[in-house]
């Protein structure tokens, strides 16, 4: 596992050639793939979205297909669909663009529902279904969507199926003074080809069997269901995380144990990750929503409210 410990660190160095200034929301994101699961980008557009997902790819030496989800984009685009081939005069299949180790989807709420929809099988089971043929999609597989907030010109709400599917949704946000000198210093279109292949998609799965086998106690499997309850309290939250929330905010705790190079999670592996694991899975309650609340101020609350395991610490 040492050998393994030094790859994340040297994948962040990479990625600050190439993003300036988003050091917190660069983390999270390896820590989703790591813990083998999607990433939602929600932000408005500029902010390097696509820039970060394309320079991780670099960065990790891994296949990439991707596909602006406008409204005219069908699910045959992404999964494939069967074409008469007429030389031979039978049905042979076209492969969608979904068969790579990244999938970025840009814009994924640009699209119709069905187009969305079609990404969920996929998502859950790494396999496929179409006109009855099961087809798996490559190790490591990941999907790494942006969109824009919801309400800009030609979006659709994301159904909750499909949000709940990501492990975690990311906000880059305006970069600071400095860092938007720096941007305007830089080209990324030139700056993405300076970036090195630190790893192999083989090295990507090592790291994730290496954080499937980091340890946890079994007081911090008590402590993510404490969280997990308060999220569930409906004078605060009409809907709360949902079992498969727990687990991936399990497996976000256990892959932040391994960028810290610790074989063990510890509690504040657990709340650094609470935030990016919950924001887009709980909705507050329309009448805390009407007095000013936030979302992210009733997350916090629970981080501050629930005991910490003594026996963990």
């Amino acid at each position: 596992m040492e050998e393994l410990t030094t790859i994340p660190s040297e994948i962040l160095s990479e990625v600050k050639k190439v993003i300036h200034g988003k050091d917190d929301a660069v983390r999270t994101m390896l820590c989703a793939i790591l813990a083998g699961g999607h990433v939602l980008l929600q932000d408005i557009p500029g902010v390097g979205k696509t820039t970060l997902a394309m320079t991780l790819k670099n960065a990790m030496s891994l296949s990439y297909k991707r596909v602006s989800f406008t409204p005219d984009v069908l699910p045959g685009d992404i999964l494939g669909f069967k074409m008469l081939d007429k030389a031979t005069g039978k049905l042979e299949f076209v492969p969608g663009s979904i068969y790579t180790n990244l999938f970025l989807a840009d814009e994924i709420n640009r699209t119709s529902p069905k187009t969305q929809s079609a990404l969920l099988e996929v998502m859950e089971e790494r396999r496929v279904t179409v006109e009855g043929m099961e087809l798996s999609v490559p190790d490591p597989f990941f999907v790494i969507a942006t969109q824009n907030p919801f309400g800009s010109s030609g979006t659709q709400r994301l159904p909750e199926s499909q949000l709940d599917r990501f492990m975690v949704c990311l906000s880059m946000g305006y970069p600071s003074h400095k860092d938007a000198i720096d941007v305007l210093k830089g080209d990324s279109s030139k700056d993405i080809k300076t970036v090195n292949a630190v790893c192999s998609a083989e090295d990507v799965l090592r790291m994730q069997d290496a954080v499937d086998k980091i340890r946890v106690d079994e007081s911090l499997y008590e402590y993510v269901i404490n969280i997990t309850e308060e999220t569930r309290n409906p004078k605060v939250f009409e809907l709360g995380l949902s079992p498969r929330g727990s687990i991936a905010l399990l497996k976000m705790a256990k892959a932040n144990a391994f960028i810290e190079k610790r074989n063990f999670v510890i509690p504040e592996d657990v709340s650094d990750v609470f935030i990016p694991v919950s924001n887009h899975r709980v909705h507050l309650n329309g009448r805390l929503v009407s007095s000013g609340r936030t979302v992210l101020d009733s997350l916090n609350d629970i981080i501050s409210a629930v005991p910490v395991p003594k026996a963990a610490i």
